[in-house]
């Protein structure tokens, strides 16, 4: 791993966790049972990280640090797999099983519709004719 590889990964996360940590504390306050934060910063990722792969898909020619950048650590700093967890285990542990069914449905399969709707979008983009 060079040095620069390093930064890419290490600035990219930096900035995707403040922009998470911004979204917690503007949006969790809205619906406390379900942090608005945590599912946004899922679906926002969902969609950018479907856009930025298409985008590399189509430009193999990127320099590869972009991709470190935008995907491992933008996206990776930005996403979280393991607050969602702690938020829907929670909801179990204060038994509202339905609640957690809920979070756990629209995490997972909003981000998954994102994830397509960011590629499709990004096909329409950049598909050179």
């Amino acid at each position: 791993m060079s040095g620069f590889s390093f930064l890419a990964v290490f600035g990219g996360a930096g900035c995707g966790a403040l922009l998470r940590w911004w979204l917690g504390g503007w949006l969790n306050p809205v619906f406390p049972t379900i942090p608005l934060g945590t599912l946004a910063a899922n679906l926002i990722g969902g969609l950018l990280v479907g856009a930025a792969s298409a985008f590399f898909t189509h430009n193999a020619g990127v320099a590869p640090k972009w991709r470190l950048l935008i995907i491992t650590g933008f996206m990776g700093g930005l996403t979280t797999f393991s607050t969602f967890s702690v938020e829907v285990v929670t909801l179990i542990g204060r038994h509202e099983h339905w609640w957690a069914l809920g979070a756990a449905s629209v995490h997972l399969v909003g981000s998954l519709i994102l994830t397509g709707i960011g590629i499709l979008i990004a096909n329409a983009l950049f598909v050179r004719a």
